[in-house]
């Protein structure tokens, strides 16, 4: 007797494959149990739903945005390079101190469960010690990505709008694709160079009237560029380290590192600020921005990298350039030209360009 014709499922040839009959084993994703798990943000069935790491994905994008304009406003009182000193001695301290308590905590899976001996590294801590060749790293990385970056950042942010710097900073995965391009590192696509072609033109409606501004404008977007090439080279570098390390651990060292670094190089600037009348509020916003936008925001970052992979994260740092210029309009009453608008949406649709098909990297630190 053939049993076939009597049962619809094995008169279908496709369910009579084993993995193609059993949804969990045709998907690789579900023959891990843990992705079968329907609490799992990663489990293939959720990835239509919206979950709660989404709402803080929208936090992480309106702190980063909003932080344009917070700086720019204590930037009134304070002078921007030693400012920028004691928000980055803030933020060192507090991510010391996470990684710290992390040591002392017993690990943990990401969904549950302690981890195994030889896991790989957690969000927060990292399976293996650093070696003498990895402090080495940390310390170039510190001098490029938080000394060098944060100088010409803040530097530029100061003397041009929050717009024209937005823009420049969503333009990272663009510089990262074609710097990677050029020490080959990737393979980069004709789509990746479309969208550097698409994001150049955007960056050239928004800065390239710069020089009727004055050169302090044009100096300011100058600066915010190589602000954007540091951060490409950090992301780059720290590439092999977050590997094998904690994420957080490696921007936090990293950023402690070089925090000893630029707080000697501005230290006469920082001296000569009488920090005892500073306002409160100034004070209040110098600790906002290192504890959310330089903290709480990456970790946020991190997590949903893990949780829900790149390209979903990588999605929600498209609103900071939208957010950026719309609280800049509202508070810091800057002027928003058609062709900022224009320039924005083709700097973004380079942006999606690029990302699309690749894996996201960390925005720039803000």
């Amino acid at each position: 007797m053939n049993p076939e014709p009597g049962n619809p499922e094995l008169g279908n040839p496709e369910l009579r494959n084993p993995e193609l009959g059993n949804p969990e084993l045709g998907n690789p994703e579900l023959r891990n149990p843990e992705l079968r798990n329907p609490r799992n943000p990663r489990n293939p069935r959720n990835l239509g739903t919206l979950i709660p790491l989404d709402f803080l994905l929208l936090l992480m994008a309106i702190i980063w945005g909003s932080n344009f304009s917070i700086i720019k406003t204590a930037f009134r009182e304070v002078e921007p390079q030693a400012f920028n000193a004691v928000r980055m001695s803030v933020a060192s301290l507090a991510f010391l101190l996470v990684m710290g308590a992390a040591r002392l905590l017993p690990a943990r899976r990401d969904h549950g469960g302690p981890a195994p001996a030889g896991d790989g590294p957690s969000i927060f801590r990292s399976a293996t010690p650093l070696t003498g060749a990895d402090w080495i790293k940390l310390a170039a990385l510190g001098i490029v990505g938080h000394v060098l970056y944060q100088f010409l950042f803040i530097g530029g942010l100061a003397r041009t709008s929050v717009a024209n710097s937005s823009l420049m900073l969503a333009t990272t995965p663009v510089i990262i694709a074609v710097v990677s391009a050029v020490l080959g590192h990737e393979r980069v696509s004709r789509m990746h160079w479309a969208g550097a072609a698409v994001s150049t033109a955007g960056i050239y409606l928004v800065v390239g009237r710069g020089v009727g501004f004055g050169a302090g404008r044009l100096a300011g977007d100058l600066m915010m560029f190589g602000a954007v090439c540091c951060w490409a080279v950090y992301t780059l570098g720290a590439r092999p380290l977050m590997a094998r390390h904690s994420p957080v651990g490696v921007t936090g060292v990293s950023m402690a590192l070089g925090t000893v670094v630029y707080v000697l190089l501005v230290w006469p600037k920082v001296r000569s600020v009488d920090w005892f009348h500073v306002p409160v509020w100034t004070l209040g916003l110098l600790f906002y921005s290192a504890l959310f936008a330089l903290c709480l925001a990456y970790t946020i970052w991190y997590v949903a990298v893990r949780q829900i992979g790149s390209a979903r994260t990588a999605a929600y740092s498209n609103l900071i350039p939208v957010v950026a210029m719309t609280s800049a309009v509202l508070f810091l009453h800057e002027p928003l030209e058609m062709r900022k608008v224009i320039g924005a949406v083709a700097v973004l649709a380079g942006v999606a360009l690029t990302r699309a098909g690749a894996r996201a990297e960390p925005p720039a630190e803000e």
